[in-house]
């Protein structure tokens, strides 16, 4: 097969399609529908996610069109009306789209990404809306995790080989980056999005040569302005460090360089730290860095802090890239109003389940912050025609316990999504991933610390506004099945 540029257009779901066809084929064709993406827990039992993935889901936008290989391809399914293959064929994207901003902290059940528009558009963007933005936000709120578990050492992503596919590491490492991650090992990440490029030696290259001793110094020769080296592949501490100093004295000394550092990638990663540090100290590199790897999570790299691990980086691979410790992150898209005759008619989802109940009506998220601290007291979810001003008091209330109630007094309200495209036309520009990631950490820093710690966080709260409510448990009461 040659090899030609990837046309995403078709990556949905069958049924998005029979949907559209039916809808196309009623007299709903030109009804515009309000669609919700929201996730309902936030991974890992933490106290708060990580938004990521925008910036691809408006390239895709950009980019819905499609090819008369489709078309042959839906047609030949014998579905599908030869009206409906035709509207496909001039198709042109009409929507309107809101979102939550990336490196935005989020939380269960606010709207992170709203669509309005045609309801078949609507329809047909579900399947790569979800799996972009929930894919880079899982990662992008593990690496999170797994930075502040660190405590402001650098981490650098190496995940690429354990990824889910080479789009999981090229994505992920993007996301990556956005939720504290200072470098890559992935080159093509690292090039297409401006990111710096880590990364030092395998265990291979100590292997090729006759000795250790060698491979140090053919490797130092070569790169003497930034020399790391693996010093684990036989002995650390009777081989690897030892040959490390020697080569450094041999190699870098003579020439007026200092080493960048030393990489431990197996063994106590404390214990063997300690006597690495002491070693190098001793023979005059007290600026020589050590930085570990070894399949690292948030809890690890904790422990070793707590238990005076002397590191100064970390490379975190497996546990990040595929955000191992939970696999997936959990975002539905749900329909949440149509518009009739000019009139907006909320619609909502009921479940036994009481989580799964969706939020009725056009909504806006809010994020209230305390003017003397700085710090955001809660998330509240109006309807799309209320506004929370920041000069008079609002009343917050639990929407499962309703009797919990506070005003909140001294705050500024502000909205949290920015609109992405008006009429189709892109209208929003992704700042650089840098960017995002130094605002993702003033988003981080803006949450009281019992949000962000790892085990029981303080639930934050995500209220409703009372004409919300009250449009919630109408629907509810009207739509009840009586037993």
């Amino acid at each position: 097969m040659e090899n030609k540029k990837l046309n995403l257009t078709m990556i949905m779901d069958l049924y998005e399609l029979t949907m559209a066809n039916g809808i196309f084929d009623s007299d709903m064709c030109e009804t515009a529908a309000y669609f919700d993406m929201f996730f309902r827990r936030v991974p890992d039992n933490g106290g708060y996610a990580v938004m990521a993935g925008l910036e691809q889901l408006i390239e895709y936008m950009n980019n819905l069109s499609f090819t008369e290989e489709d078309l042959d391809y839906i047609k030949s399914l014998n579905l599908f009306s030869n009206d409906f293959i035709e509207y496909l064929r001039n198709f042109k994207f009409s929507c309107d789209v809101w979102s939550v901003p990336e490196g935005t902290v989020i939380f269960p059940h606010e709207p992170i990404v709203t669509v309005r528009g045609p309801i078949i558009q609507a329809l047909m963007l579900e399947t790569m809306l979800l799996l972009t933005i929930n894919h880079q936000s899982l990662i992008a709120t593990k690496s999170n995790r797994i930075c502040r578990a660190a405590q402001g050492r650098p981490v650098m992503e190496f995940g690429a080989r354990r990824a889910h596919g080479y789009g999981a590491a090229y994505y992920g490492a993007r996301a990556a980056i956005i939720g504290g991650c200072s470098g890559t090992s992935c080159m093509l990440t690292a090039k297409d999005f401006g990111v710096k490029a880590s990364g030092t030696m395998a265990h291979s290259w100590v292997q090729l040569f006759d000795d250790e001793y060698t491979a140090f110094k053919t490797y130092a020769e070569k790169y003497p302005d930034s020399c790391m080296l693996l010093v684990d592949t036989y002995n650390v501490l009777k081989s690897g460090i030892p040959n490390a100093i020697k080569v450094f004295d041999d190699v870098l000394k003579p020439l007026g360089k200092r080493p960048m550092g030393i990489r431990i990638d197996s063994g106590d990663i404390t214990y063997i730290t300690k006597k690495a540090r002491k070693m190098l100290d001793d023979a005059g590199y007290s600026d020589c860095k050590i930085c570990v790897s070894n399949s690292l999570d948030e809890y690890l790299i904790r422990d070793m802090i707590f238990q005076g691990a002397c590191v100064d980086s970390y490379g975190v691979g497996e546990r990040l890239i595929t955000a191992s410790s939970e696999a997936v992150f959990g975002g539905v898209y749900k329909l949440s109003a149509i518009e009739k005759g000019g009139e907006i008619i909320p619609k909502i989802k009921i479940s036994e389940n009481a989580a799964k109940i969706t939020l009725p009506g056009v909504k806006i998220p809010w994020r209230l912050y305390d003017r003397a601290t700085g710090k955001a007291i809660a998330d509240v979810i109006t309807l799309g025609d209320e506004k929370i001003a920041n000069d008079e008091p609002y009343e917050i209330f639990d929407p499962d316990h309703t009797w919990k109630r506070k005003i909140v007094t001294d705050f500024v309200a502000r909205k949290l999504q920015v609109k992405i495209f008006e009429k189709g036309k892109q209208i929003y520009k992704s700042p650089h991933v840098s960017e995002i990631a130094k605002y993702c950490a003033e988003q981080v820093d803006s949450l009281w610390d019992e949000v962000t710690r790892f085990e029981n966080p303080h639930t934050y709260y995500v209220d409703l506004s009372e004409k919300l409510w009250d449009l919630r448990h109408s629907l509810l009461n009207k739509l009840r099945i009586k037993e």
